[in-house]
């Protein structure tokens, strides 16, 4: 039973606008994060990759791209960070927006960034999903099983730049080396541990620096880990967003010749209020033919037992009503939200897909961790606020 009312949830206000709570359809093919790199890709001439995003009208002569992925950083955050992170504010001004991938959560948008590819083709379809053996698979907490190249089988835009003769390298956390999602979304790159900071934007400098035809790829997660934590625009979301200004700015002036940033996230998030959580240990009806739970909180993945589909389907409707789209698995995938999706990924995603609206969050006390339901910040849902994502450049 979720334990939300045990302490007070100190909810910060997000400032978010009545517009960030319409729905947005993932991009792909025009304006996504699967669109990045095959862009980049292209103005570093590895063979076949297309400028989707017409980078080369601005970075006509670069030879050398760094990629900052700033988890969290959604586009309608940057309003609100623009005090504590002016130069970051200053590059987001007039800058285009691209959306994440759906789920709008950081495993789904990190291998989407490095594949190349919408989540259906890739196969990381949620924080977490159903294994074939009934067994929960944490994309964040994987290590070598499943074998990261065959439950993620597309090769990476990482190892088609090496290919082609483009050095590229990875700058993020000692513990994310080798990791299942790190091989799944970044196989090909030569990786270098580093605390964030200083120390990232140094190391990403340095191997810009040392190599013509390169790519470097650097990821920042504490913006991300304080909304989550204490919520958008608390005091210490406000502290990791004076971090991420100090880095993009060590960065930008440390740019070497012929170099060019893009500095990008992964997903937005919205606070929730303790109203807005439906917990379906509390509310037998949620409950009734579930066989299995993954996903997470703002898009809620059921596993139904044989012949209850439908009847799931009736009860979460009636339940959540306007608060949640619920849809079986062949809508959320007709929608095109993933995708196409071929049939060896199929059965990863839900018999019945819970896609949360407004500030709503879908718990599931029993099958996930109480602390879950201790967050104040959530995203992984279709509003702008989760979808659309900034891309600033700096040459």
């Amino acid at each position: 039973m979720s334990d939300v009312t045990a302490q007070p949830l100190v909810v910060p206000d997000d400032r978010l606008p009545a517009s960030a709570f319409e729905p947005v359809r993932p991009a792909y093919g025009t304006a996504s994060l699967a669109d990045v790199l095959p862009s980049v890709s292209a103005l570093l001439g590895v063979p076949g990759a297309t400028d989707v995003l017409g980078l080369r009208e601005r970075l006509e002569g670069v030879d050398r791209i760094g990629v900052l992925l700033v988890d969290g950083l959604g586009a309608h955050q940057i309003p609100v960070i623009s005090p504590y992170a002016p130069l970051t504010a200053q590059l987001a001004a007039g800058a285009r927006t691209v959306t994440a991938g759906f789920p709008s959560t950081t495993p789904v948008s990190l291998t989407t960034l490095g594949a190349g590819t919408p989540p259906g083709a890739h196969g990381i379809l949620g924080f977490t999903v159903r294994r074939p053996d009934g067994r929960v698979l944490n994309h964040i907490h994987w290590a070598d099983d499943p074998d990261p190249r065959s439950w993620q089988p597309v090769p990476t835009r990482f190892e088609t730049a090496a290919a082609a003769g483009v050095a590229v390298t990875e700058v993020s956390r000692p513990e994310f080396e080798g990791s299942g999602l790190t091989e799944a979304g970044f196989r090909g790159v030569r990786y270098i541990g580093a605390s964030e900071g200083a120390e990232t934007a140094d190391l990403m400098l340095s191997a810009l620096a040392a190599t013509p035809r390169s790519l470097v790829f650097g990821y920042h997660g504490e913006l991300d880990k304080r909304g989550h934590e204490d919520g958008v625009d608390s005091p210490s979301w406000r502290e990791a967003a004076r971090g991420v200004d100090a880095l993009v700015d060590r960065l930008v002036h440390g740019l070497p010749p012929r170099s060019a940033l893009l500095v990008i996230a992964d997903h937005g998030q919205l606070n929730v209020p303790p109203d807005e959580r439906i917990d379906m240990a509390d509310i037998p009806d949620l409950q009734a033919g579930v066989a299995g739970v993954a996903g997470e909180p703002r898009v809620r993945y059921l596993y139904t037992a044989p012949g209850a589909r439908d009847d799931v389907v009736a009860a979460w409707r009636s339940v959540f009503a306007d608060r949640a789209w619920v849809l079986t698995r062949e809508e959320a995938i007709d929608g095109g939200w993933f995708g196409p999706v071929p049939a060896a990924h199929r059965s990863r995603i839900g018999e019945v897909v819970v896609i949360c609206q407004g500030r709503t969050i879908s718990l599931a006390g029993g099958w996930e961790p109480p602390s879950v339901g201790r967050l104040i910040a959530y995203h992984g849902s279709v509003t702008a606020a989760e979808m659309q994502i900034p891309l600033l450049i700096a040459r």
